[in-house]
């Protein structure tokens, strides 16, 4: 082969060559042997060898195969042993190329593959026995020399591409590629494209070629006319590719091209007519829908298809696209009314999203003619307006019409409805029920709480009679109310006080105007004094609401009526007079007003200070000598006391009556710091009236005195004794019978206070304590069986006894005897 006379002829000229250098260094010794002259200043020049690339052919049968070989051309009487290393030896891939170590032959061991590996670049050594190197190590290139081992391969095993129907031919479909592994360099990797068969979906479509491709770059373009793709939708190419320029080895691909629609087809309806029904007073609802049809492709915009309603003077209707069936959908979007129109005709038509290609029959868009009926039905009436507003003055005058004409029935004329009011906080509304004409009852009032941003609102109702079910319908009434000018400004406050004469005088105070009315009918205030008598004062305007009134000149002590004028910013305005009463006084240093007696003193004229303390001396010397001469009375007065009246009080005109206090009470709380009441020693004849006695503005007995505020009273209390004893020796029962009660009441605390016994009411017949024992006198009694009661009741007796003496000390004794029974 080829290879092989190439290696023969490299091998011979590396033979020839070592052998012409090897004659060349006997005929010149001191070139080649240059160590020889070391010793007359010569040194020797090291020559490397010059080998060319070794080519060797990929998947050679002939193995191992002789490739090269190699001697050192040093002179060396003893052998030389050859090493080889790199790639393909003692490197990955190994044991593809070895070297005989005795003639220096380079072989391969086997077949080489170019496209795993294009080229080897190796080392060679010259070695003596004992592993000195001879000569430097040499680079050995070998390189892999192609062969057509490879055929084509599409990059797909199908082609996808597309181009619009009625294409120009020429036109740029789609690009197929294909790669080869041979050497891009060679023929073995250079393919040719062609196309070997065509076919049409549905088949048999179209039986001209349509469709070329180039035969270097793979693109595949239109040849001829006809694309149509209501015709033929899809092509079907079988592609070939081989290399050595077409010649070599093949491989095949299929290309699917599909014809893409334009649109050339506008969208026709079919029907070109229809009869729709509609109900009254009914919206946004379907009524009907409406069909067209389309040869372009179905779900493209050339396809989709858009609508559009004319003769629709009121806007009633609208039409809208189904995007599954490209259909038109025809709503109502405001009601329809049969009294007014009985039958719409619609014109419809329709055009496709996409505008049309240049390609497309130049023919008027599509149109249809829809009846659309109206049907009745039962209606209630309806107000004109919802809600009803009103624009009225708040000042309007009773009786005075607001609105007319608010509601009708569709149905049947307005004299068969009726209104009403259905609400009406404040009632000032009033409404004729047959013809709805609103009117105002009473005059409205701008601060009722109903009033809210000056808006006044209300509800009426009508009721349609004629219908069977009375139909109805309700309106919000809403009235504006307008402010007017209504209430003149006051004036506040309208009396001060103000700093008479010395330096300290006051600038003046502040004066406030206030207005019924809201704005603009009230501030801004304008303040003036109009009476021209009164130029010692003048008022300043602050700011919109707010004056200050001061004098002009230094006051006097005494009073002054300033008339101030104050006008609103209302149209018209209102005025009002407010006289303002101003009491000039003396003040202290702080600039207030002092009292009449510190004013006095501090004045310039009246009194001295020492005759003033003088005269209050006086005074309260004379007040203390007669509190002194009452209290001498009262005293003489008390031991003139008769004896033995038989009367628990006396009853002439020196009765004084002390209440007895106890300071040994234990555990009262605040209860105990209170005083025992005598008055309940009081004669039932002789004591006035209790104010809890009788009942409120009807001066009847009360039935029991007051339960005390201190105690329970949801629990029953025990029953106390009512009867007097009859007999004196059953005083000791009695006694105990009631303390027994009152130690077991449990709404009462044990406070040592006074508790009530027995209330004889009016008309009792006892006359006084002492007609316990009998009707004498107080001195006759006998008080020997207290003895028996006890030693409790030893002391009592002699306290009893010995001050019977003594009215007063009768009352003594007796309060000692209910405070140690209680």
């Amino acid at each position: 082969s080829k290879s092989i006379v190439d290696s023969f002829a490299l091998l011979t000229a590396v033979c020839s060559s070592a052998e012409y250098r090897h004659s060349e260094a006997q005929q010149d010794p001191h070139a080649l042997y240059l160590w020889r002259n070391r010793g007359k200043g010569m040194i020797r020049v090291k020559r490397d060898w010059i080998i060319p690339p070794i080519r060797v052919s990929e998947n050679s049968k002939v193995v191992p195969e002789n490739l090269v070989q190699i001697k050192s051309d040093k002179i060396f009487s003893g052998e030389v042993i050859y090493k080889l290393e790199g790639p393909g030896v003692d490197q990955e891939p190994k044991n593809l190329f070895e070297i005989d170590d005795k003639t220096g032959m380079i072989r391969s061991k086997r077949p080489l593959d170019r496209e795993q590996h294009r080229s080897f670049t190796l080392k060679a050594f010259a070695l003596s026995p004992s592993g000195e190197r001879l000569e430097n190590p040499t680079t050995i290139e070998i390189v892999v020399l192609d062969q057509n081992d490879n055929k084509p391969v599409f990059t797909q095993k199908q082609f996808f591409g597309s181009v619009q129907e009625f294409s120009v031919p020429g036109t740029l479909v789609m690009s197929v590629s294909a790669t080869d592994a041979d050497d891009p360099m060679t023929e073995n990797a250079a393919l040719g494209f062609s196309i070997v068969g065509q076919e049409s979906i549905p088949p048999n479509a179209v039986n001209k070629t349509m469709f070329g491709i180039n035969n270097q770059t793979g693109a595949i373009y239109t040849r001829d006319v006809g694309l149509d793709r209501e015709v033929v939708k899809e092509f079907k190419l079988k592609l070939r590719v081989a290399d050595m320029g077409g010649d070599g080895l093949i491989s095949d691909a299929v290309a699917i091209i599909t014809i893409s629609d334009i649109n050339n087809h506008a969208p026709q309806f079919h029907p070109t007519s229809y009869n729709i029904e509609a109900l009254e007073n009914v919206y946004n609802v379907e009524i009907g829908r409406v069909s067209v049809t389309d040869r372009d492709d179905p779900g493209t915009g050339n396809w989709e298809v858009k609508y559009t309603v004319s003769h629709d003077p009121f806007g009633n209707f609208a039409i809208q696209t189904d995007p599954v069936t490209n259909q038109g959908i025809l709503t109502v979007v405001k009601p329809l009314d049969y009294e007014v129109k009985r039958e719409h005709t619609l014109i419809l038509t329709v055009e496709n999203i996409n505008p049309l290609s240049i390609k497309a029959p130049n023919l008027p868009l599509s149109s249809a003619t829809v009846s659309v009926t109206v049907v009745n039905e039962n209606e209630a009436p309806y107000f004109k307006e919802n809600p009803i507003l009103i624009q009225v003055p708040e000042n309007e005058k009773p009786g005075k019409l607001l609105k007319s004409s608010i509601a009708s029935d569709p149905d049947h004329s307005e004299l068969s409805i009726r209104f009403e009011i259905s609400q009406d906080p404040e009632g000032w509304l009033d409404i004729n029920r047959e013809t709805g004409n609103i009117f105002l009852r009473r005059s409205f009032n701008m601060r009722s709480p109903h009033v809210k941003n000056n808006i006044y609102s209300a509800v009426i109702k009508v009721t349609a009679c004629a219908d069977a079910g009375g139909a109805s319908a309700s309106a919000a009434v809403n009235i504006i109310l307008e402010e007017t000018n209504d209430f003149p400004p006051q004036l506040l406050p309208l009396s001060r006080f103000l700093c008479a004469g010395g330096s300290r005088r006051t600038p003046g105070f502040l004066l406030t105007a206030v207005d019924e009315d809201r704005s603009p009918h009230a501030a801004p205030f304008i303040f003036v004094i109009p009476d021209s008598s009164l130029s010692n004062w003048t008022v300043t305007k602050v700011n919109d609401t707010h004056a200050i009134l001061r004098p002009t000149v230094e006051l006097e002590a005494g009073e002054y009526a300033v008339t101030v004028w104050v006008t609103d910013s209302g149209s018209p305005s209102q005025s009002a007079l407010s006289q303002v009463n101003v009491t000039a006084c003396l003040c202290d240093s702080y600039g207030d007003c002092r009292s009449e007696a510190g004013a006095f003193l501090g004045s310039r004229v009246g009194i001295s200070f020492i005759a003033l303390i003088i005269i209050i001396a006086s005074g309260v010397l004379l007040l203390v000598l007669l509190f002194l001469a009452v209290a001498i009375n009262a005293c003489g007065r008390r031991h003139h006391i008769k004896k033995g009246s038989g009367l628990l009080v006396g009853e002439s005109e020196d009765d004084i009556r002390d209440n007895i206090l106890n300071y040994d009470e234990q555990g009262g709380g605040e209860e105990d710091e209170n005083a025992f009441n005598i008055d309940l020693l009081w004669n039932p004849r002789d004591a006035p009236p209790a104010p809890w006695s009788f009942y409120p503005g009807s001066g009847l007995p009360r039935g029991k005195q007051p339960l005390r505020k201190d105690a329970p009273h949801n629990l029953p209390s025990p029953t106390y004794p009512r009867r007097p004893p009859a007999d004196p020796a059953d005083i000791e029962d009695y006694i105990n019978e009631g303390l027994e009660a009152a130690d077991n009441d449990p709404n009462v605390p044990p406070y040592d206070t006074a508790l009530i016994y027995d209330f004889e009411g009016e008309g009792s017949v006892a006359g006084s304590l002492s007609s316990i024992a009998s009707g004498s006198s107080d001195g006759d009694q006998d008080y020997d069986y207290l003895n028996d009661w006890g030693p409790r009741f030893q002391k009592l007796a002699n306290i009893i006894c010995s001050s019977l003496s003594h009215k007063a000390g009768f009352i003594y004794s007796c309060a000692l005897v209910y405070s140690y029974i209680t």
